[in-house]
Protein backbone atom coordinates (compact mmCIF):
# COMPACT_ATOMS: atom_id res chain seq x y z
CA UNK A 1 0.00 0.00 0.00
CA UNK A 2 1.47 3.39 -0.94
CA UNK A 3 2.22 6.00 1.71
CA UNK A 4 -0.35 8.80 1.94
CA UNK A 5 1.34 12.19 2.06
CA UNK A 6 -0.09 14.97 4.23
CA UNK A 7 -0.89 17.16 1.23
CA UNK A 8 -2.94 14.31 -0.33
CA UNK A 9 -5.14 13.54 2.69
CA UNK A 10 -7.99 15.93 1.84
CA UNK A 11 -8.31 14.57 -1.71
CA UNK A 12 -8.18 10.96 -0.47
CA UNK A 13 -10.93 11.64 2.06
CA UNK A 14 -13.13 13.26 -0.59
CA UNK A 15 -12.62 10.30 -2.93
CA UNK A 16 -13.09 7.60 -0.30
CA UNK A 17 -12.59 3.97 -1.10
CA UNK A 18 -13.81 0.51 -0.22
CA UNK A 19 -12.50 -1.33 2.81
CA UNK A 20 -13.80 -4.68 1.56
CA UNK A 21 -11.17 -7.12 0.34
CA UNK A 22 -11.37 -10.08 -2.01
CA UNK A 23 -9.64 -12.57 0.27
CA UNK A 24 -10.84 -16.07 1.13
CA UNK A 25 -11.25 -15.92 4.91
CA UNK A 26 -13.57 -18.59 6.33
CA UNK A 27 -16.48 -17.22 8.34
CA UNK A 28 -16.55 -18.44 11.95
CA UNK A 29 -20.18 -17.43 12.36
CA UNK A 30 -23.38 -17.53 10.33
CA UNK A 31 -26.73 -15.76 10.81
CA UNK A 32 -28.52 -17.26 13.80
CA UNK A 33 -25.33 -18.22 15.67
CA UNK A 34 -25.26 -17.16 19.32
CA UNK A 35 -22.17 -15.18 20.31
CA UNK A 36 -20.70 -13.27 23.23
CA UNK A 37 -18.55 -10.17 22.85
CA UNK A 38 -15.05 -10.64 24.22
CA UNK A 39 -13.91 -8.40 27.07
CA UNK A 40 -10.91 -6.94 25.26
CA UNK A 41 -8.89 -4.02 26.57
CA UNK A 42 -6.20 -3.18 24.00
CA UNK A 43 -3.73 -0.38 24.58
CA UNK A 44 -4.99 1.47 21.53
CA UNK A 45 -8.39 2.22 20.06
CA UNK A 46 -10.91 -0.51 19.32
CA UNK A 47 -14.31 -0.38 17.67
CA UNK A 48 -15.87 -2.72 20.25
CA UNK A 49 -17.92 -0.45 22.53
CA UNK A 50 -17.32 -1.07 26.22
CA UNK A 51 -21.05 -1.24 26.97
CA UNK A 52 -21.41 -4.30 24.71
CA UNK A 53 -18.44 -6.32 25.99
CA UNK A 54 -19.43 -9.60 27.71
CA UNK A 55 -22.95 -9.27 26.30
CA UNK A 56 -24.69 -12.11 24.46
CA UNK A 57 -26.19 -11.64 21.02
CA UNK A 58 -27.04 -13.34 17.77
CA UNK A 59 -25.42 -12.96 14.36
CA UNK A 60 -27.94 -11.16 12.14
CA UNK A 61 -25.79 -10.69 9.03
CA UNK A 62 -22.32 -11.37 7.66
CA UNK A 63 -21.22 -8.35 5.62
CA UNK A 64 -18.19 -10.18 4.20
CA UNK A 65 -14.45 -9.67 4.58
CA UNK A 66 -12.93 -6.25 5.23
CA UNK A 67 -9.69 -4.65 6.30
CA UNK A 68 -9.57 -4.85 10.11
CA UNK A 69 -9.23 -1.16 11.05
CA UNK A 70 -7.86 -1.75 14.56
CA UNK A 71 -4.72 -3.38 13.12
CA UNK A 72 -4.53 -1.29 9.94
CA UNK A 73 -4.56 2.01 11.88
CA UNK A 74 -1.49 0.83 13.81
CA UNK A 75 0.42 -0.10 10.65
CA UNK A 76 0.03 -3.84 11.37
CA UNK A 77 -1.31 -4.70 7.93
CA UNK A 78 -4.83 -5.29 6.72
CA UNK A 79 -5.59 -8.37 8.91
CA UNK A 80 -8.73 -9.15 6.86
CA UNK A 81 -11.68 -10.60 8.76
CA UNK A 82 -15.44 -10.87 8.63
CA UNK A 83 -17.64 -8.05 9.83
CA UNK A 84 -20.98 -9.05 11.35
CA UNK A 85 -24.17 -7.31 12.36
CA UNK A 86 -25.00 -8.65 15.82
CA UNK A 87 -28.48 -8.36 17.35
CA UNK A 88 -28.72 -7.83 21.10
CA UNK A 89 -31.91 -7.89 23.17
CA UNK A 90 -32.50 -4.62 25.01
CA UNK A 91 -32.43 -6.18 28.50
CA UNK A 92 -29.10 -7.89 27.69
CA UNK A 93 -27.55 -4.50 26.96
CA UNK A 94 -29.43 -2.09 29.22
CA UNK A 95 -30.52 -4.36 32.08
CA UNK A 96 -33.76 -6.06 33.17
CA UNK A 97 -35.70 -2.78 33.28
CA UNK A 98 -35.28 -2.28 29.51
CA UNK A 99 -38.34 -3.15 27.41
CA UNK A 100 -38.10 -6.78 26.23
CA UNK A 101 -39.10 -5.79 22.69
CA UNK A 102 -36.14 -3.40 22.29
CA UNK A 103 -33.16 -4.60 20.26
CA UNK A 104 -29.79 -3.13 19.38
CA UNK A 105 -27.78 -4.01 16.27
CA UNK A 106 -24.04 -3.45 16.42
CA UNK A 107 -21.48 -4.15 13.70
CA UNK A 108 -18.62 -6.15 15.19
CA UNK A 109 -15.46 -7.72 13.81
CA UNK A 110 -14.85 -11.46 14.00
CA UNK A 111 -12.02 -11.13 16.52
CA UNK A 112 -14.35 -9.39 18.99
CA UNK A 113 -16.65 -12.42 19.19
CA UNK A 114 -16.71 -15.90 20.69
CA UNK A 115 -19.25 -18.68 20.31
CA UNK A 116 -21.89 -18.81 23.02
CA UNK A 117 -22.71 -20.75 25.24
CA UNK A 118 -19.27 -22.37 25.43
CA UNK A 119 -16.37 -20.00 25.91
CA UNK A 120 -13.01 -20.01 27.56
CA UNK A 121 -12.54 -18.09 30.78
CA UNK A 122 -9.44 -16.08 29.87
CA UNK A 123 -8.39 -15.74 33.49
CA UNK A 124 -8.62 -19.38 34.55
CA UNK A 125 -8.64 -21.30 31.28
CA UNK A 126 -11.74 -23.15 32.50
CA UNK A 127 -14.42 -23.82 29.92
CA UNK A 128 -17.73 -22.38 31.03
CA UNK A 129 -21.27 -23.09 29.94
CA UNK A 130 -23.55 -20.09 30.30
CA UNK A 131 -26.95 -21.68 29.67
Amino acid sequence: MPVLKAEDVAAALRKGGPASVDVDVPARFKPGDRVVVRNINPLGHTRAPRYIRCKRGEIARDYGVFIFPDAHALGQGTSPQHLYSVRFAGPEVWGPEAPAKDVVYIDLWDSYLEHYPILSDHLTGIILSRD
